[in-house]
């Protein structure tokens, strides 16, 4: 386990701080204190802030008993007694002198404001103010204030301080401290200010405390560094009262570099120094700096112990860093020193080992705990919560429901909330409850109710929650608008956003990222660049939130190049970014980008994870270049994750589609705990390679197993009975899908079965399927039906499918090249130019075919009658030859595949020029002999192509395989794996 802090105390390694030997942290793995031992001192109970008790003294003990006796009603809290004590006398007066009445009054309105007693306060401030001897007593009003002040009412401190003639520092101090004390930071401000300007009276130690928390209070570090340079002025700094409000201020104000130079400075610190300057690290993300103040405070000459305060400091920057092993030194340390069954101490040290994933130890120490207050109780439930024990949640909330002395809050809800995401009738019998009990006035818990019913697609509850609230803020905005635009409502998002502007509020960084996240959705490009626009205005554009979302918005949209831009400009690239970068390549077919990505990732020092690797093996599958699959593969095995499913069925993907069915099987096989998606992969490989029997095989094989068949596997099984040409199969199977298995059939399932028919040369009743089923046709099905009607020479059903298509696609050049082919096919070449003369007029150009091969991990192209390699020459002599060869077992070229009105000799020529011939020529010249040829090409590959390759493979004794636009063709001896039906 690695070490907690880094080797000096540092932020961000670089605080200018005076480095002490002693604070130097081991990064031995066993022994988190190995050169510190705890003070002797430490053994001694810890030291606690002690209630002093209201004592009078040993004269006035000795000569009024009254005294003894007020002092014992005080101690016991029942001042009333004690207020009719001190009247009666008063009143009698007998041996009362005004000194003894004096100091009772002071020793009861010390006990009103340590038992927060307000009432019997305010009965002993009317008695001062109608008393000629005390009503101008600065001592007596000045606890007058202070007592307020304990009792929550600062209004009264004011109105006692302005009744009072005599104003001396005591009493300024006094109000300043009810002021900070009761959060009225600008109020103490005000009257701090009010002291050096109208007074001539000069700030103590006492008076800058109180200032300092102020500033903190306000966030105003500007004013902080203020009064830090009039402690200097006035020699107040070397107070640790002043030091110890300083480190606390800059801490608050997020300078943790000003806080340790206040630290290192100070002349002489106490353990509360050592805590402030712990709290402001951890408070500031400073985990590991916390951690190493910890053990500079161990180290310490002084011999100071940490108390509680400590404890629950430290602790959970443990927590956070999930370093349990420094979590046990701590919890042994808490023990030692006798406050580890504090509950505030307990509780930690539960939160610690729940979020180090200790589940057993937090519940050891929860049981044992005796004094559980509803922390405790929320602390362990969100454990459980937080590791998905869903099922110890509700049996430690019904036991809390049985507990009489702690009652459920609002934390308490909000914890449970999470394991109620997947449980309807649950979340609705929690929300009773928080109904019942008022809970759901709390903002944070009705918008958490929002997303809760928005996971479980109750878009309609989460409504109802959010008008039922009274009073909407941009948070509860946020909560509905995020709901609809990650649960496929994006316009709705969109209406929403513009319903809260017009309500007056302005938008946050939550309310951005759900905008960009709805304009990503509907690729609302233009309003996306909108939102950027004012994220730049409003200085969001380097949130590193907000720059996720911005990227995958332009992503989504096909703006590849402006989401480059936009993660060339990120400093400090988290994991995320770089998956979303990686990912965006890969979706918009920039496979060779997306590879370099991820070797930029892994120059950069980011350790890719399991998204990264699928992306990269994706990437792989686009070019299908084996060998760099194999890299990823290896890398994956290396980093562990390989375990993974998405890193499983992304292996099987990958490579399958690099035309390696046997290393797929073999991953395959290797799984012992196959889910629906192993079993997916696996099938949808077979079905690109044309292997039907055997995707329908695994079919039956994935039931008799356990798993239900989902809509990607129907689309695996269907897609293998297209490519097979098992016809009747794929028919049963699309009925069986909604009646059998309550599979609803998607358009992509119909797309598939319409082309199979179509392949099949059943036009008429892949046209009838397209006129029954319940979705519109789309460009895709269309286009694959006019493909068919080529092949098979229909020109009546050609004719009107290319009418469907071109109303679909005006814009699209393959649309025109496969009616252009229809024509051409027929002989009917005055309409083959009338249709490329539309292509002309509109500025459409055909893709030339293009076929790549992979040869000692560089990728070489080749474009029909290319001859811009140097061995351009040498790789057509190679092919001629193997012509010459070919020639002898039975090849004779098609020409019907030229589809241009030429002479025979001019289309031989072009036959001969095809490009996967030149890569296969290409391929035999640089590969040793046995070799498997690898080729891809962008388009269908055609019948003398195939015819050719076939014989190819027998003569040369070599293994061919061939990855066109549909599907693989594996070439060996003579033959073809699809049979020659593709």
């Amino acid at each position: 386990m690695a070490s907690v802090s880094p080797p000096t105390l540092s932020w961000h390694h670089k605080l200018p701080i005076h480095h002490r030997s002693s604070w130097t942290w081991n990064h031995n793995k066993n022994n988190y204190f190995p050169s510190c031992m705890v003070p002797k001192s430490s053994l001694s109970p810890p030291t606690t802030r002690k209630v002093h008790h209201l004592s009078p003294t040993k004269t006035n003990h000795t000569h009024q008993p009254f005294l003894q006796r007020l002092h014992n009603l005080c101690d016991s809290g029942n001042l009333n007694e004690a207020l009719n004590l001190l009247h009666s006398q008063s009143q009698n007066g007998v041996g009362s002198s005004s000194d003894i009445i004096k100091e009772a009054i002071g020793l009861l309105l010390r006990a009103c404001a340590h038992h927060e007693d307000i009432e019997v306060g305010r009965k002993l401030h009317a008695m001062v103010s109608a008393s000629h001897r005390f009503h101008n007593d600065v001592v007596l009003n000045t606890r007058i204030v202070s007592m307020y002040s304990a009792c929550g009412s600062p209004s009264d401190s004011l109105s006692a301080f302005d009744a009072a003639k005599e104003k001396d520092l005591f009493l300024y101090n006094a109000l300043l401290s009810s002021y900070a004390r009761n959060a009225l930071f600008r109020d103490a401000i005000s009257l701090f200010l009010d002291l050096l300007c109208v007074t001539e009276l000069v700030p103590d130690n006492f008076t800058l405390p109180c200032v300092v928390k102020a500033c903190a209070g306000v966030a105003d570090a500007g004013l902080g560094e203020a009064v830090h340079a009039l402690a200097l002025k006035l020699g107040l700094f070397s107070d640790a009262f002043v030091g110890n409000a300083l480190i606390a201020m800059y801490g608050k104000c997020g300078l943790v570099e000003s806080a340790v130079k206040v630290f290192e400075t100070m002349p002489k610190r106490n353990l509360v120094t050592w805590n402030s300057m712990m709290y402001a690290c951890s408070e500031n993300g400073g985990f590991e700096e916390c951690c190493g103040i910890f053990k500079g405070l161990l180290s310490e000459e002084e011999g100071l112990v940490p108390d509680v305060a400590t404890m629950v400091t430290v602790i959970p920057a443990c927590a956070t860093l999930g370093e349990v092993g420094m979590g046990i030194v701590l919890h042994g340390l808490a023990f030692k020193l006798g406050i580890s069954e504090e509950v505030t101490v307990n509780n930690c040290l539960v939160d610690m080992y729940s979020k180090c994933g200790y589940m057993g130890e937090a519940r050891v120490l929860f049981d044992m705990n005796g004094g559980r207050n509803v922390v405790s109780w929320n602390t362990m439930i969100g454990g459980y919560s937080k590791v998905g024990d869903f099922r110890g949640v509700f049996v430690l909330l019904r036991e809390m429901l049985k507990e009489e002395k702690v009652k459920v809050n609002e934390v308490t809800v909000l914890n449970v909330l999470p394991a109620c995401s997947d449980e309807l009738l649950t979340l609705k019998e929690l929300h009773g409850y928080a109904l019942r009990r008022g809970f759901q006035i709390d903002e944070l818990v009705a918008n958490a109710f929002v997303a809760a019913y928005a996971k479980c697609s109750l878009l309609d509850c989460a409504e109802h929650v959010f008008c039922g609230m009274e009073e909407k803020t941009v948070s509860t905005w946020n909560a509905l608008i995020g709901a609809h635009a990650q649960n496929g409502f994006p316009r709705k998002a969109l209406d929403l956003y513009l319903v809260m502007r017009d309500s007056g509020l302005n938008p946050d960084r939550f309310t951005i990222g759900s905008l960009l996240l709805a304009c990503a959705h509907l690729k609302f490009l233009r309003l996306g660049k909108e939102i950027h626009g004012f994220m730049m205005r409003n200085g969001l554009e380097l949130d590193k939130f907000l720059g996720v979302s911005l990227l995958s918005l332009y992503i989504q949209c096909g703006s590849i190049l402006l989401a480059k831009l936009i993660f060339d400009k990120m400093g400090n690239k988290s994991l995320v970014c770089w998956n979303a970068m990686i990912s965006g390549f890969s979706q918009n077919e920039l496979p060779c980008e997306a590879l370099d990505t991820f070797q930029q990732m892994l120059s950069s020092g980011i350790e890719p994870q399991e998204i990264a690797v699928m992306c990269a093996l994706g990437a792989c599958s686009q070019v299908s270049s084996l060998r760099l699959g194999k890299e990823v593969h290896s890398f994956a095995l290396k980093a562990h994750l390989s375990d993974n499913t998405f890193v499983i069925c992304a292996l099987i993907d990958m490579y399958a589609k690099c035309g390696c069915m046997e290393h797929s099987q073999n991953i395959f096989d290797r799984v012992n705990n196959k889910d629906e998606a192993v079993w997916n992969a696996m099938i949808a490989g077979y079905g690109i390679h044309g292997n039907g029997l055997k995707a329908v095989e695994l079919f039956e094989l994935m039931q008799n197993n356990g798993c239900r068949p989902d809509s990607f596997t129907f689309m695996g099984v269907l897609m293998a009975c297209n490519h097979a040409g098992i016809v009747t199969e794929g028919l049963k199977y699309l009925g069986q899908m909604q009646s059998l298995y309550g599979v609803k059939p998607k358009l992509e399932h119909y797309a598939c079965v319409i082309d199979m028919l179509g392949r099949a040369g059943q036009l008429k009743e892949a046209l009838k399927l397209v006129n029954e089923m319940p979705d519109e046709p789309d460009s895709g099905i269309w286009s694959s039906l006019l493909s068919s009607c080529r092949n098979y020479g229909d020109l009546d059903i050609g004719e009107e499918v290319s009418k469907k298509l071109l109303e679909l696609e005006p814009d699209k050049v393959e649309n025109y090249v496969l009616l252009s082919n229809l024509y051409a096919g027929l002989g009917k070449w005055d309409e083959v130019r009338k249709v490329r003369q539309r292509m002309k007029e509109i500025g459409l150009h055909k893709d030339a075919g293009c076929s790549w091969i992979e040869i000692g991990g560089k990728v070489y192209r080749f474009l029909v009658s290319d001859g811009s390699l140097l061995e351009s020459k040498k790789i057509q002599q190679t092919w001629n030859k193997l012509e010459k060869k070919i020639s002898k077992v039975g090849y004779k070229p098609d020409t019907s595949c030229v589809l241009h009105e030429l002479e025979e000799e001019e289309k031989i020529k072009i036959l001969k020029r095809h490009s996967e011939k030149l890569a296969i020529s290409f391929g035999l010249l640089n590969t040793a002999k046995g070799t498997t040829l690898r080729v891809c090409k962008n388009l269908r590959i055609c019948v003398d192509c195939h015819n050719a390759i076939k014989l190819v493979s027998k003569v040369v004794e070599r293994d061919i395989v061939v990855r066109d636009n549909k599907r693989f063709h594996h070439f060996k001896n003579g033959f073809c794996t699809c049979g020659d039906y593709w």
